[in-house]
């Protein structure tokens, strides 16, 4: 009998926005469910309590919530489905800046397939929504 192996590729992303509002602020804006529906335009689901599951953009985006530090850090899950080996974990972090806040965003272990839609999305979809609610762009 034959034995197949599959291998996947695996990629992290990183990369820190400039958003103009204060750190603590724009973390509520992501763990409110009312304040996420504003600058999403979509139902969500979200609470701050670790081992909830959320989701956003009509569950385009869902995972589980792992830790949060009240205006500094959210640590999350994203899933991608039942064949991932190895979960994705999204951490953004909330740094004083002088425009605002510096948000760091990292995500760990993307699939290869997925990672440009993923980039793109941190890009123009998620970080693109708040940077045109909190700036009027």
């Amino acid at each position: 009998m034959r034995q197949v192996l599959y291998f996947y590729c695996m990629k992290d992303f990183k990369k820190y926005y400039t958003i103009p509002v204060e750190p603590e602020q724009l973390y509520n804006a992501l763990i409110n469910p009312a304040t996420i529906e504003l600058w999403t335009g979509e139902k969500a689901i979200m609470s701050e309590e670790p081992g909830s599951e959320f989701s956003l953009w009509d569950d385009s985006i869902v995972g589980k919530n792992l830790e949060f530090e009240k205006g500094k850090k959210i640590v999350q899950e994203w899933y991608f489905g039942d064949e991932q080996e190895a979960a994705s974990i999204v951490t953004i972090k909330f740094h004083e800046h002088k425009q605002g806040t510096s948000l760091e965003v990292r995500q760990s272990n993307i699939p290869d397939e997925a990672f440009e839609e993923i980039a793109e999305g941190w890009d123009d979809v998620y970080v693109g929504s708040l940077l045109e609610f909190y700036s009027g762009e």
